[in-house]
């Protein structure tokens, strides 16, 4: 237990001025290091998340929380499929859909994309284009009249807006007496959208399903059934719960199946930044260490008198150990404060460097968003500012136990 008279001691320590003003320097440096070191990793873990839920947004916004395919071959019999699927209480919406790879040519200009055949009233469920399009509507896709939906980035690549023409080259070429060629379609653009992931938005187009099925000689199947669930963390145990209910031997993935790489690269990036940016909270902890052996020096008279007085070894350790624990506390209530502050506002600080030394820090084909998100998560705060007030407690036992050790007759020797 800590006695009044070590608490009254220890607060004098910290806020008297030392015999050696290097000393109160160095415990400036502690207080400030710490600070430094704690918002940096509070507004880097919050714009970690930032990232994450962007991502993982934009991702979801487009792709498809559960996936129902026959894998390379095509599958038929959709609505039953969905039907069974929409069973399950997770299920919200189901749509079916055709994926193939295929060249978009304008002129000179040519781009490879993934087409998505779609029926516009079934994708408007389970995805956000609707929401996205920039120009044209996604209901303007109708069957036998060979619209198509670009990303805003592939359009612009192409050179064409809404009401223009595109041709579509086929992989699956055509059988003829001269050899076989490929075959080729001309469509028209009804709608441009933009959803902020630059992989969708330079590399995506939609066309009606039927369209696709005839193009793609694809007859009455599809690729697979995409789901829409209530809750997209479940994603994984309502796909086991369809492999067991549908008999036929389909292929069931989830979200973070099909994004896994990308998913488990942000959470690694996440762990060695707190790991590496944590090493800057140690630095400026353990010169607490430096500050409370030299304050144990410039103190060893009074360690003398207060030993004399009746005080014991634990007092002298408690008092040191106090005055170390207040410059923890006020490191980390700075620090915690500060970080807090500025993961809530890193867009306008962000946006005020840009402005300031006129360059991006994101560009889109680079980091998939042009913006810097950041989500200010507390259990994150919590562990860093517990984790550092641990580090700086951890610090003030061997200035303590060495404060413990003076004795009193070699301290008041040349006094």
């Amino acid at each position: 237990m800590v006695s009044s008279y070590e608490f009254f001691i220890g607060l004098r320590y910290t806020r008297a001025r030392q015999r050696t003003g290097f000393i109160s320097f160095i415990s400036v440096i502690s207080v400030v290091g710490m600070a430094l070191g704690m918002m940096v990793l509070i507004t880097v873990l919050s714009v970690m998340n930032g990232f994450q839920r962007e991502i993982r947004t934009r991702i979801l916004g487009v792709a498809s929380h559960v996936q129902i395919s026959a894998g390379e071959k095509t599958l038929p019999g959709w609505q039953e499929i969905a039907r069974q699927a929409a069973r399950h209480e997770q299920v919200v919406a189901a749509a079916p859909f055709i994926h193939a790879q295929a060249l978009l040519t304008n002129g000179s200009a040519v781009r490879g994309a993934l087409i998505r055949g779609i029926l516009p009233e079934h994708e408007d469920r389970v995805a956000d284009f609707a929401r996205h399009m920039r120009s044209g509507r996604l209901d303007a896709l109708r069957a036998d009249e060979f619209g198509i939906v670009l990303g805003v980035h592939l359009a612009r690549a192409l050179g064409v807006m809404t009401g223009e023409k595109v041709v579509l080259v086929a992989p699956q070429g055509q059988v003829t007496p001269a050899g076989i060629l490929p075959r080729l379609r001309q469509f028209t653009v009804v709608g441009i959208f933009n959803v902020d992931h630059f992989e969708f938005d330079s590399g995506l187009a939609l066309v009606r399903l039927e369209d696709a099925q005839k193009l793609f000689r694809y007859g009455d199947e599809v690729s697979g059934v995409r789901l829409k669930l209530k809750d997209l963390f479940r994603s994984g145990a309502v796909a086991r719960d369809l492999a067991r209910a549908i008999p036929q031997p389909l292929f069931i993935s989830d979200w973070t199946m099909q994004h896994a790489n990308l998913l488990r690269a942000i959470q690694i990036e996440k762990r060695m930044m707190f790991l590496i940016i944590f090493l800057i909270i140690a630095v400026a902890a353990f010169n607490i260490v430096s500050s409370l052996v030299m304050a144990v020096k410039d103190k060893q008279a009074d360690i003398a008198i207060l030993r004399t007085l009746g005080a014991s070894p634990g007092s002298i350790t408690r008092i040191f150990m106090i005055q170390g624990t207040m410059i923890g506390m006020l490191g980390t209530a700075l620090g915690v404060a500060s970080g807090v502050l500025l993961a809530l506002n890193v867009d306008s600080v962000v946006l005020f460097v840009e402005t300031v030394f006129g360059f991006k820090f994101f560009a889109k084909d680079v980091y998939l968003i042009s913006d810097l998100p950041s989500e200010l998560q507390w259990p994150d705060v919590v562990i860093t500012a517990v984790a550092s007030f641990a580090l700086s407690l951890v610090a003030t036992v061997y200035p303590s136990l060495r404060a413990a050790r003076v004795q009193p007759a070699a301290a008041l020797r040349y006094e």
